[in-house]
């Protein structure tokens, strides 16, 4: 019965063509399907067959001992349960959209590939699977980046001495030339510090797969214009005064 479910899941959804059935809540309907059948099949053996039966009575009255040996031995698998029924009750993210989230190695990127009972699988761009716990996954900031227009914004580092006007125009210029760049949002002044100032490029992607890219492009054409407009780009420094205090 539980192949005979999958199957019959799995025809329907290779009809469902404009995708209206939500595959994150498809596949996790399927493995609580097959825990229900396997249970079900459990009780009705136990019911067919007399010595069990008695045995099943015989154990009733610890019933309340063993649920809480095994609550406690299973609480970390009965978390991720709970946490990912949480995550199909809520649907933060779907299969198929893009989310970013923190892991032991930092901010990881990529595509929701699957959902199961007990965990969540993320395909990053480079091809690596990010395995992630439910209760991790319910429990942490998770950024879907699946909007149709993505942010991107990009800081140069000018000194004091530049033409802030100038690198603006060749900014922006630069920014319109990238296929990836549906629009400029703006582009600013966004502080001041000890070597020199910033100009944050604001830009709206056309997908979140392409904010990376967009990056390094135009980090590189942009510094390129910059370098040939004259247009220096901050850095520290230090002076030191060599004069003999004597002479003062």
């Amino acid at each position: 019965m539980a192949r005979g479910i999958r199957r019959l899941v799995g025809g329907v959804l290779a009809r469902d063509k404009d995708v209206r059935i939500d595959r994150t809540a498809a596949h996790f309907t399927v493995r609580i399907s097959h825990a229900v059948v396997f249970l079900v099949a459990l009780l009705f053996y136990a019911h067919m067959v007399p010595a069990l039966r008695s045995l099943g009575t015989a154990l009733l009255a610890s019933a309340g001992i063993l649920t809480v040996v095994v609550g406690l031995a299973a609480q970390g698998t009965l978390g991720n349960l709970i946490a990912g029924a949480t995550i199909m009750l809520y649907r933060p993210f779907k299969v198929g959209e893009i989310v970013q989230l923190q892991t032991p190695m930092g901010p990881e990127t990529g595509t929701l590939e699957r959902t199961s009972l007990g965990y969540t699988i993320v395909r990053t761009y480079d091809g690596r699977r990010v395995v992630v716990p439910n209760t991790v996954m319910a429990g942490q900031i998770t950024m879907n980046l699946s909007s149709p227009d993505v942010l991107a914004v990009i800081d140069f580092h000018l000194a004091y001495s530049s033409d802030v006007t100038k690198a603006r125009t060749l900014a922006v210029a630069a920014a319109g030339t990238h296929s990836s760049v549906t629009a400029v949002d703006r582009c600013s002044l966004t502080a001041l510090g000890e070597t020199g100032m910033i100009l944050s490029l604001r830009l709206v992607c056309e997908s979140a797969a392409s904010v990376y890219q967009v990056r390094l492009d135009l980090l590189e054409i942009v510094n390129q214009r910059f370098d040939d407009a004259g247009i220096n780009i901050a850095y520290a420094s230090t002076t030191i005064d060599l004069r003999d205090a004597r002479s003062e």
